[in-house]
Protein backbone atom coordinates (compact mmCIF):
# COMPACT_ATOMS: atom_id res chain seq x y z
CA UNK A 1 0.00 0.00 0.00
CA UNK A 2 2.66 2.58 0.68
CA UNK A 3 6.07 3.31 -0.58
CA UNK A 4 7.38 5.45 2.29
CA UNK A 5 5.80 6.03 5.80
CA UNK A 6 7.39 8.00 8.45
CA UNK A 7 7.44 6.15 11.85
CA UNK A 8 7.09 8.31 14.89
CA UNK A 9 8.61 6.45 18.26
CA UNK A 10 7.10 8.11 21.37
CA UNK A 11 6.73 11.43 21.25
CA UNK A 12 4.82 12.24 24.80
CA UNK A 13 4.58 14.63 26.73
CA UNK A 14 6.57 12.99 29.60
CA UNK A 15 9.08 11.85 27.45
CA UNK A 16 9.61 15.25 25.22
CA UNK A 17 9.34 18.31 28.07
CA UNK A 18 11.09 19.30 30.69
CA UNK A 19 8.35 18.54 33.14
CA UNK A 20 7.39 15.48 32.22
CA UNK A 21 7.70 12.14 34.50
CA UNK A 22 10.27 10.80 32.47
CA UNK A 23 12.19 13.42 30.99
CA UNK A 24 14.97 12.58 27.96
CA UNK A 25 17.63 14.98 28.05
CA UNK A 26 17.41 18.18 25.73
CA UNK A 27 14.57 16.46 23.73
CA UNK A 28 12.57 20.09 23.69
CA UNK A 29 15.43 21.04 21.67
CA UNK A 30 14.04 18.10 18.32
CA UNK A 31 11.07 19.67 18.92
CA UNK A 32 10.85 21.39 16.08
CA UNK A 33 12.52 19.09 13.92
CA UNK A 34 9.61 17.08 14.66
CA UNK A 35 7.07 19.56 13.83
CA UNK A 36 8.90 20.03 10.72
CA UNK A 37 8.44 16.06 9.57
CA UNK A 38 5.18 15.89 10.87
CA UNK A 39 4.14 18.84 8.85
CA UNK A 40 6.06 17.51 5.88
CA UNK A 41 4.56 14.03 6.07
CA UNK A 42 0.91 15.13 6.15
CA UNK A 43 1.71 17.61 3.61
CA UNK A 44 2.98 14.94 0.98
CA UNK A 45 -0.29 12.48 2.03
CA UNK A 46 2.70 10.32 3.59
CA UNK A 47 0.80 8.00 6.61
CA UNK A 48 2.61 7.91 9.99
CA UNK A 49 2.86 5.23 12.12
CA UNK A 50 3.26 5.98 15.57
CA UNK A 51 4.03 4.47 18.90
CA UNK A 52 2.93 5.74 22.11
CA UNK A 53 3.02 4.27 25.54
CA UNK A 54 -0.17 3.84 27.79
CA UNK A 55 0.34 2.59 30.73
CA UNK A 56 -1.30 1.79 34.30
CA UNK A 57 0.68 1.08 37.65
CA UNK A 58 0.45 -2.37 37.59
CA UNK A 59 2.98 -2.81 34.58
CA UNK A 60 5.76 -4.77 34.62
CA UNK A 61 8.08 -1.28 33.17
CA UNK A 62 6.35 0.61 35.65
CA UNK A 63 8.98 0.40 39.14
CA UNK A 64 9.42 3.07 42.01
CA UNK A 65 12.83 1.13 42.60
CA UNK A 66 13.73 1.21 38.72
CA UNK A 67 16.52 -0.05 37.23
CA UNK A 68 16.42 2.22 34.11
CA UNK A 69 16.83 -0.93 31.74
CA UNK A 70 14.08 -2.58 32.32
CA UNK A 71 12.17 -0.69 34.67
CA UNK A 72 11.39 2.46 35.00
CA UNK A 73 9.86 5.14 37.26
CA UNK A 74 5.92 5.99 36.69
CA UNK A 75 5.14 7.68 33.51
CA UNK A 76 2.75 7.46 30.43
CA UNK A 77 -0.04 7.13 32.34
CA UNK A 78 -3.36 6.32 31.24
CA UNK A 79 -5.64 9.15 31.16
CA UNK A 80 -2.53 11.62 32.57
CA UNK A 81 -1.69 14.83 30.76
CA UNK A 82 2.01 13.01 30.31
CA UNK A 83 0.58 9.97 28.38
CA UNK A 84 -0.74 12.58 25.37
CA UNK A 85 1.49 13.13 22.52
CA UNK A 86 3.05 16.61 21.94
CA UNK A 87 0.57 19.31 19.64
CA UNK A 88 3.67 19.31 17.23
CA UNK A 89 3.47 15.61 16.44
CA UNK A 90 -0.42 15.32 16.24
CA UNK A 91 -1.57 13.23 14.11
CA UNK A 92 -4.59 13.05 11.44
CA UNK A 93 -7.19 10.82 11.94
CA UNK A 94 -5.10 8.23 13.34
CA UNK A 95 -6.25 4.30 13.74
CA UNK A 96 -5.06 3.76 17.36
CA UNK A 97 -4.19 -0.26 17.77
CA UNK A 98 -4.03 -1.89 21.58
CA UNK A 99 -1.82 -4.00 21.96
CA UNK A 100 -4.27 -6.83 23.01
CA UNK A 101 -4.12 -9.87 20.04
CA UNK A 102 -6.93 -9.01 17.18
CA UNK A 103 -8.45 -11.05 14.50
CA UNK A 104 -5.89 -10.85 11.72
CA UNK A 105 -8.22 -10.75 8.57
CA UNK A 106 -10.56 -7.86 10.98
CA UNK A 107 -7.04 -5.88 11.64
CA UNK A 108 -6.00 -5.81 7.50
CA UNK A 109 -9.28 -4.93 6.80
CA UNK A 110 -9.64 -1.77 9.11
CA UNK A 111 -6.17 -0.70 8.03
CA UNK A 112 -6.83 -1.21 4.22
CA UNK A 113 -10.04 1.20 5.15
CA UNK A 114 -8.43 3.68 6.93
CA UNK A 115 -6.82 6.78 5.31
CA UNK A 116 -5.31 8.32 8.45
CA UNK A 117 -2.38 7.55 10.77
CA UNK A 118 -1.93 4.49 12.90
CA UNK A 119 -1.05 4.50 16.40
CA UNK A 120 0.03 1.90 18.15
CA UNK A 121 -0.25 1.91 22.41
CA UNK A 122 2.01 -0.05 24.15
CA UNK A 123 3.18 -1.13 27.39
CA UNK A 124 6.28 -2.24 27.09
CA UNK A 125 9.37 0.15 25.74
CA UNK A 126 9.54 -2.24 22.61
CA UNK A 127 6.64 -1.53 19.53
CA UNK A 128 7.11 -4.79 18.54
CA UNK A 129 5.51 -6.37 21.77
CA UNK A 130 2.34 -5.17 20.32
CA UNK A 131 1.18 -8.42 18.47
CA UNK A 132 -0.43 -6.11 15.70
CA UNK A 133 2.76 -4.03 14.46
CA UNK A 134 3.75 -6.94 12.00
CA UNK A 135 0.62 -7.79 10.36
CA UNK A 136 -0.31 -3.80 10.02
CA UNK A 137 3.21 -3.96 8.51
CA UNK A 138 2.19 -7.01 6.09
CA UNK A 139 -0.80 -4.73 5.02
CA UNK A 140 1.29 -1.29 5.08
CA UNK A 141 3.89 -3.35 3.16
CA UNK A 142 6.47 -0.01 2.77
CA UNK A 143 9.51 0.22 1.11
CA UNK A 144 10.92 2.65 2.76
CA UNK A 145 10.65 3.95 6.81
CA UNK A 146 11.84 7.13 8.07
CA UNK A 147 12.29 6.84 11.64
CA UNK A 148 12.38 9.54 14.58
CA UNK A 149 11.66 10.21 18.32
CA UNK A 150 12.28 9.31 22.11
CA UNK A 151 14.45 7.80 23.31
CA UNK A 152 16.87 6.61 20.84
CA UNK A 153 18.70 4.14 23.05
CA UNK A 154 15.21 2.37 24.30
CA UNK A 155 12.23 2.66 22.07
CA UNK A 156 13.89 3.94 18.98
CA UNK A 157 16.26 1.35 19.69
CA UNK A 158 13.81 -1.62 19.68
CA UNK A 159 11.98 -0.28 16.96
CA UNK A 160 14.83 0.12 14.08
CA UNK A 161 16.10 -3.61 15.53
CA UNK A 162 12.97 -5.11 15.03
CA UNK A 163 12.15 -3.45 12.04
CA UNK A 164 15.78 -4.74 10.70
CA UNK A 165 14.81 -8.46 12.31
CA UNK A 166 11.14 -8.58 10.88
CA UNK A 167 11.64 -6.52 7.54
CA UNK A 168 15.08 -6.85 6.44
CA UNK A 169 14.33 -5.93 3.15
CA UNK A 170 13.26 -2.05 3.38
CA UNK A 171 15.47 0.94 3.65
CA UNK A 172 15.27 2.30 6.83
CA UNK A 173 16.28 6.16 7.34
CA UNK A 174 16.97 7.28 11.21
CA UNK A 175 16.55 11.04 11.04
CA UNK A 176 19.07 11.62 14.27
CA UNK A 177 18.75 15.30 14.48
CA UNK A 178 14.79 14.54 15.62
CA UNK A 179 16.00 12.02 18.28
CA UNK A 180 17.76 11.94 21.94
CA UNK A 181 18.95 9.33 24.20
CA UNK A 182 19.21 8.65 27.37
CA UNK A 183 23.14 7.86 27.66
CA UNK A 184 25.19 9.66 25.01
CA UNK A 185 27.45 6.96 24.51
CA UNK A 186 24.98 4.08 23.67
CA UNK A 187 23.51 6.23 21.82
CA UNK A 188 27.23 6.43 19.67
CA UNK A 189 27.74 2.96 19.42
CA UNK A 190 24.00 2.41 17.92
CA UNK A 191 24.27 4.74 15.45
CA UNK A 192 27.38 3.46 14.49
CA UNK A 193 26.07 -0.31 14.50
CA UNK A 194 22.57 0.65 12.52
CA UNK A 195 25.05 2.35 9.95
CA UNK A 196 27.16 -1.06 9.49
CA UNK A 197 23.66 -3.17 9.34
CA UNK A 198 22.52 -0.65 6.11
CA UNK A 199 20.60 2.21 8.50
CA UNK A 200 20.93 5.26 6.41
CA UNK A 201 21.74 8.07 9.10
CA UNK A 202 19.95 10.94 7.65
CA UNK A 203 18.84 15.00 9.04
CA UNK A 204 15.81 16.73 8.71
CA UNK A 205 16.43 18.83 6.53
CA UNK A 206 17.17 16.06 4.12
CA UNK A 207 14.20 15.14 4.13
CA UNK A 208 12.45 17.77 3.84
CA UNK A 209 14.57 20.19 2.01
CA UNK A 210 16.76 17.81 0.72
CA UNK A 211 14.42 15.90 -1.58
CA UNK A 212 15.12 12.40 0.19
CA UNK A 213 11.43 11.12 -0.15
CA UNK A 214 11.43 11.89 -3.63
CA UNK A 215 14.72 10.48 -4.35
CA UNK A 216 12.91 7.25 -3.09
CA UNK A 217 9.52 7.84 -4.64
CA UNK A 218 11.76 8.28 -8.33
CA UNK A 219 13.97 4.90 -7.52
CA UNK A 220 10.92 2.87 -6.83
CA UNK A 221 8.27 3.81 -9.83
Amino acid sequence: MARVIFWDVDTQYDFMKADGKLYVPDAEHIIPNLKKLTDFAHGHGLRIVASADDHVREHAEISDKPDWKTTFPPHCLRGSPGQKKIPETALRDPLVIEPDPQDPKVLAGRVRAHRGDILFHKHRFDVFTNPSVLPVLDVLDPQDIVLYGVALDVCDKYAIEGLLEHRPNIRLFAVVDAMKPIDRDVAEHLLREWGDEGVRLAKTSEVVVGGLVEELARATA
